[in-house]
């Protein structure tokens, strides 16, 4: 059996469906007479993030693959692997590398070890011999434990190497950790006995599929309940108990009780810290529940660490607290201080929700949306900057998995791979990502992916450019940004460019660009005040151009 037959056996036997991929790579071929669809894209980040959708809204039941050339196709992958690496997501990554004896030469791109840093587990195949092995290995790694990259780069020169028959390869299993009882029951108690406890609930939630537990848990103590971007969608947010997602952008609500609050249980998250995410307040006891311990004092100091799979640890908790209380708590008073806090909240926002002004809000755009589509069969993502920020607050998950939050690494672009992505893997749902204009600048020209594959997803992208609105993070308030001053600097500039540039020719010279500069870019050098002008011809033109939602 030659070498690639046996990989892509190996991906059969573990489940694996489809490969995205960019050529060449033989793996590719190999997979598709394994029956594993092929689908190929216009650029390898857009690849790795379709296969990190496959692994998000499947749980990591599905392992969602890429496979690159070698050299420069590992090369512009490397940014897709990073965000994997960042967000947690489950991916098997199959770089092609040079042949072994010109591996470890400079300069060529090993990607074995330059990926290493931000992968869970690195490995070549140098002997084909070992496939089986390399891959038990890879694939206990995808599917025990925290979530990240898992890299198994195959050598150009290996792919007539004979894998011994027999293929001696079992499917690797599964398995689960839960927290010490000892820690479950200090936890328990605490929560009983808070007065103004709050749930921060992750993206752990999700890969445990812990989401009855956590509205378990929820109502038996009437705790309200907010999450991380990567957690949205854990909790019903149309629930009573419900503050919202956290973010950048946050509705009223989630500062607020966080900031009141005496008890903060964050279960399945990292409360790793970024700009993207809720910051904890200062002096609250928090009880922290996380996969993986190197999670536990890395950014909050924690009062009780519960290691553990959420599902597991949230099960103990619901036992243990189940010995003092035995019914629900009166959520009413605590429900109904939500719901004033989300309406006093939202009326300061409906003008812009419903504003009739030209061109449309992104916000109305988005609020109009959300009340067309049917949201419990829809999967929505957001981009980096301002539609994430323009989506979040507003936008209600009510089923698992139907919302891809993300934020700890903000990559221009990424929310087109996981619509596509989403797609491919629940094929019944409607699928969505809402982008802006610097996004589609990045990775738009794999819409052609989507139309050749057959991939039909819908892309939301409103005029940005002259349009400033942004919500203003923890306040829950509004900031406009004007610029119109600075689209009109733009076009000035871009004109007086535009004349210089054409003297430079008369004059058979390139002095007169050099000088191209403005009287306040005295001092700098006019290297960089030419690339300004020239970026602010450029920007002109995107607004100009920039489609209207």
């Amino acid at each position: 059996m030659k070498l690639g037959t046996a990989i892509a056996e190996i991906m059969r036997r573990e489940g694996i469906e489809i490969l995205c991929g960019y050529p060449v790579n033989h793996l590719i071929e190999h997979a598709a007479k394994a029956e594993i669809r092929p689908v190929m894209v216009r650029q390898e980040r857009v690849g790795i993030h379709m296969a990190d959708a496959i692994s998000r809204v499947t749980s990591g039941r599905s392992i969602g693959a890429f496979c690159m050339q070698h050299g420069p196709g590992a090369e512009n992958a490397m940014g897709g692997v990073a965000q994997c690496f960042g967000e947690s997501v489950p991916v098997l990554v199959l770089p092609m590398g040079y042949q072994r004896r010109l591996a470890h030469i400079e300069p060529n791109f090993n990607s074995s070890e330059a990926m290493k840093p931000f992968a869970k587990s690195s490995e070549p195949i140098i002997l084909a011999t070992e496939v089986a092995n390399i891959f038990r290995r890879a694939f206990t790694k995808l599917k025990n434990g925290r979530g990240g990259p898992v890299i198994v780069e195959i050598p150009s020169d290996m792919w007539n190497e004979e894998v011994p028959e027999p293929l001696d390869y079992t499917p690797v299993l599964r398995t689960r950790y839960g927290a010490d009882p000892v820690h479950v029951k200090e936890a328990a108690g605490l929560l009983v006995n808070a007065k103004r406890p709050v749930i921060y609930a992750g993206q752990g939630v999700h890969y445990a599929q812990a989401w009855p537990q956590l509205k378990r848990l929820a109502e038996r103590l009437a705790i309200p309940v907010t999450t991380s971007l990567g957690g949205k969608s854990s909790f019903p947010e149309t629930h009573p108990l419900s503050l919202g997602s956290g973010g950048l952008a946050v509705p009223r609500a989630v500062p607020k009780f966080l900031s009141e609050a005496d008890v903060i249980f964050g279960i399945g998250c990292s409360f790793t810290e970024t700009n993207f995410g809720v910051a904890m307040p200062k002096g609250k006891a928090i009880i922290h529940s996380t996969l993986d311990p190197n999670h536990l004092n890395k950014d909050v100091e924690a009062k009780i660490g519960l290691v553990g799979d959420a599902a597991l640890v949230l099960d103990a908790l619901l036992e243990e607290i189940g010995k003092t209380v035995t019914t629900d708590r009166d959520a009413s008073a605590v429900a109904a201080e939500i719901a004033a806090s989300h309406k006093e909240w939202l009326a300061k926002w409906m003008p812009k929700l419903t504003s009739n002004d030209a061109p449309l809000s992104p916000y109305r755009v988005l609020w109009d949306l959300q009340h067309t589509v049917d949201i419990e069969n829809t999967i929505i993502t957001h981009d980096a900057g301002s539609p994430r920020d323009q989506l979040s607050p507003f936008w209600k998950a009510v089923e698992p998995l139907t919302y891809l939050g993300w934020g700890k690494t903000t990559q221009l672009g990424y929310g087109l791979g996981l619509a596509m992505g989403a797609k491919l893997a629940r094929p019944d749902k409607l699928c969505i990502n809402v982008w802006g204009d610097a996004a589609i600048g990045f990775t738009g020209m794999d819409f052609e992916t989507a139309v050749r594959e057959r991939i039909p997803i819908m892309s939301i992208l409103p005029q940005q450019l002259l349009d400033g609105d942004r919500t203003e993070g923890d306040a829950g308030l509004d900031r406009k940004v004007s610029l119109d001053r600075h689209f009109r600097r733009l076009r000035r500039d871009g004109a007086r460019f535009r004349r210089l540039w054409r003297a430079g020719d008369q004059a058979g010279g390139h002095r007169a660009r050099d000088q191209a500069g403005h009287p306040e870019d005295a001092g700098r050098r006019p290297g960089a005040a030419r690339v300004h002008h020239q970026q602010g011809d450029r920007g002109v033109a995107a607004g100009h151009v920039s489609g209207r939602t």
